[in-house]
């Protein structure tokens, strides 16, 4: 009897131990998938590298062919906000080189913003983001559209949730990263990688300039890069290749600027009305036009710089004063101006797959 109990006493123990090591390895099953660091190759022209350098990423985001994927996979999922309507890609449209079609983008609970939606082009050149510059990596400007209550209006709490019950998620954060753990951290590192891979050299600009291509600009054209280059002084601020220097500037558009621009986010009286300088490549595609999407054409565009920059504004930056009374174009130069703005329209960005929502 002594021996039957005491079989007794050792089976139901040894029982209870296998089931609850059998239920800790079911909660702790990793795809079966593995880490694929494998670097994600750019395809950028030799002369961009010359002229402005290799893209670079931070030491602890590289971007590689499997963390790419990822981030575009989360570039366009709309459980990134709260109602699950909104994704990155729903404000940032390709077909309008990833920028807003409207003036202002509006949130799920239908507000809309105050400032015009930035393109994201050759972004991995830059080093700081939105128009008044207030974050300093691509990653940290992926972080604050989904928690902002007049954008996406999620929590990273509710987001990391979502995405950790979704299997697929979980084999693609296990190829990016060597990890199943899903945080804000992660999403946002990927959503970067993929935001560096939208790189646009490849327009008629492109091609007559760096190309050698002398057919691919017309008379009128070439006549507005002659123009922009030269007497009408863009170049001063929109240098190529990336036709942007990246700087915060007053364009002189307001005698006193309702937006505070640069100065809400460093406090300082010096930045008071300036912004973002903006690329110009894709200038076409991005229309309505600056912060505040006032121009909703290039022709008003030019017409601004033409003859209505405004001299007495605060801070007004120092290229604007070289205008004067006004460039004073002629109808035929704003024209030829517009032309070549117009030349630097990227088709193969605007329509490559590869950037494309992976449905």
């Amino acid at each position: 009897m002594r021996k039957i109990y005491w079989v007794v006493l050792t089976i139901i123990p040894l029982f209870i131990l296998l089931t609850i090591t059998s239920c800790k390895e079911d909660e702790i099953i990793e795809p079966d998938v593995t880490y694929d660091p494998t670097p994600y190759a750019f395809d950028i022209p030799e002369w961009v590298a010359v002229n402005i350098g290799e893209i670079s990423a931070p030491i602890d985001n590289p971007t590689t062919i499997a963390g790419v994927e990822l981030g575009r996979a989360l570039f366009y999922d709309e459980r990134l906000s709260n109602d699950m309507t909104m994704s990155c890609g729903t404000c940032h449209k390709q077909a309008n080189a990833f920028d807003d079609p409207r003036p202002f983008s509006q949130g799920t609970n239908g507000a809309f913003g105050n400032r015009n939606a930035m393109a994201i082009i050759n972004l991995a050149w830059d080093g700081s983001f939105f128009w008044d510059g207030r974050q300093q990596s691509l990653e940290a400007q992926a972080h604050d559209p989904v928690t902002n209550p007049i954008e996406m209006a999620n929590t990273w709490v509710e987001i990391e949730n979502r995405l950790r019950d979704d299997a697929q998620y979980q084999d693609m954060f296990k190829r990016a990263f060597n990890t199943t753990v899903i945080d804000s951290i992660l999403i946002t590192k990927a959503i970067a990688q993929f935001e560096r891979t939208l790189v646009s050299f490849d327009s008629p600009f492109d091609a007559y300039y760096y190309g050698g291509d002398a057919t691919a600009l017309t008379s009128d054209e070439i006549s507005g890069m002659n123009l922009f280059f030269g007497d009408a002084k863009c170049f001063q601020c929109h240098s190529d290749p990336l036709f942007t220097d990246n700087a915060f500037r007053n364009n002189g558009l307001d005698l006193m600027p309702l937006d505070s621009g640069r100065a809400k986010f460093t406090g300082l009286d010096a930045d008071y009305g300036k912004f973002k300088v903006t690329t110009l490549r894709n200038i076409a595609n991005t229309a309505p036009y600056m912060h505040d999407s006032r121009f909703a054409t290039l022709e008003q565009v030019v017409e601004h710089y033409s003859s209505g920059v405004i001299q007495e504004s605060p801070n007004l930056d120092e290229h604007m004063i070289d205008f004067g009374s006004g460039l004073n174009l002629t109808a035929t130069e704003k024209m030829q101006l517009v032309a070549f703005l117009q030349t630097l329209s990227d088709n193969d960005f605007l329509t490559n797959q590869q950037y494309a929502d992976p449905e």
